[in-house]
């Protein structure tokens, strides 16, 4: 909460007054306040309490389809969590139609979220669809997500919330797909194609479509949040069977062991011969290994980039006096796989 207040000095004590009345009280019972020179900006206003900032893009009737969402309401917490925030928010039953209202107030749903009515009016709209309980239910909804927003930005509602941090949020919380051309357009800042009344051939020229620039831009962010969730669980998770049947047989059949979820992580991790980027998951070869159809198990898959792994199969001798044992470059991919959770 902020306020304009006036100042009264009285300059032989070193004493400043301020009468805030019972409204503005709660303003001083932490104990500290800030104090700064209100802004230009803020000189039309009234002594007072300052009201919150003004969210143009509640007014913006382009970005309706995005707010009324469903993925946009499920990010922002769900109708359970809009719900809440209009008992919280509102203090008035919402319908303005009518000369009495109930002093009891309740939520109703109506596409695409919900309004709070007094006991009186809920029973007499119930089950009813019109286009002024749209629209009411449509300002809820954009305004409780604006809120929403803001709050999982680290922001107050002091602050007036730019439509590029809107789409970072819908980025960041997995619902990008929800933003439409023209959105998407002016959060890249793409200039508006002209609008003529007649075209020439000369006049048409090619474009790219702001939503698939901004899945590109994008792309990276998702990749890395990917990354983060393998981090935080096994990509592999391994079943120790100390009396596997295989293991009474006397002459039992081999089982290759394959894991395809393993062999990408091995090429995401950096080459054991040279230390850039992997390219390919080597399966070992030689030292028993890798011989005629018994190619080896995908557990002993090293992380090699394209030069070595060439290299490797051109002249295996070569390459281990070069770069070190294959066995030794297995210790090292299994002990880090272990050791980041990839294998649990």
């Amino acid at each position: 909460m902020r306020a304009i207040l006036t100042v009264e000095i009285a300059h032989n004590m070193g004493v400043v007054l301020l009468k805030p009345g019972r409204e503005l009280m709660q303003l001083f019972g932490y104990g500290r306040v800030l104090i700064e020179m209100p802004p230009k900006a803020m000189a039309h206003l009234p002594l007072g309490k300052i009201p919150d900032a003004r969210q143009p893009l509640v007014e913006d009737i382009v970005l309706d389809t995005f707010f009324s969402d469903e993925r946009v309401i499920q990010a922002a917490g769900g109708m359970t969590s809009l719900e809440s925030w209009l008992f919280r928010s509102v203090h008035h039953c919402q319908w303005p139609h009518t000369d009495y209202h109930h002093n009891e107030k309740v939520t109703m749903r109506h596409s695409p979220g919900a309004m709070l009515l007094c006991w009186s009016c809920d029973n007499k709209l119930r089950d009813q669809s019109t286009e002024q309980l749209e629209a009411i239910a449509l300002q809820n909804v954009k305004a409780w997500v604006i809120d929403a927003v803001l709050s999982k930005l680290g922001f107050n509602s002091d602050r007036e919330l730019s439509l590029a941090e809107l789409c970072w949020w819908a980025v960041y919380t997995g619902v990008s797909e929800a933003i439409g051309e023209t959105m998407a357009r002016r959060a890249l800042n793409f200039k508006p194609d002209p609008i003529l009344s007649v075209y020439r051939e000369t006049d048409l020229e090619p474009s790219v479509q702001a939503t698939s620039e901004l899945a590109k831009r994008t792309a990276y962010f998702q990749q890395q949040k990917e990354q983060e969730q393998v981090r935080g669980k096994p990509v592999v998770v391994l079943v120790v069977d100390p009396e596997s049947p295989q293991t009474f047989f006397s002459r039992p059949k081999r089982i290759r062991w394959e894991n395809p979820g393993y062999l990408k992580w091995v090429k995401t991790q950096p080459c054991e011969g040279c230390g850039s980027s992997a390219d390919d998951p080597h399966h070992l070869i030689g030292h028993g290994q890798g011989g005629m159809g018994t190619k080896s198990h995908d557990s002993f898959a090293i992380p090699l980039c394209r030069k070595c792994h060439d290299e490797l199969h051109r002249d295996q001798r070569e390459f281990e006096r070069k770069h070190g044992s294959q066995l030794v470059m297995l210790k090292n991919t299994l002990d880090r796989a272990f050791a980041l959770g990839v294998l649990a």
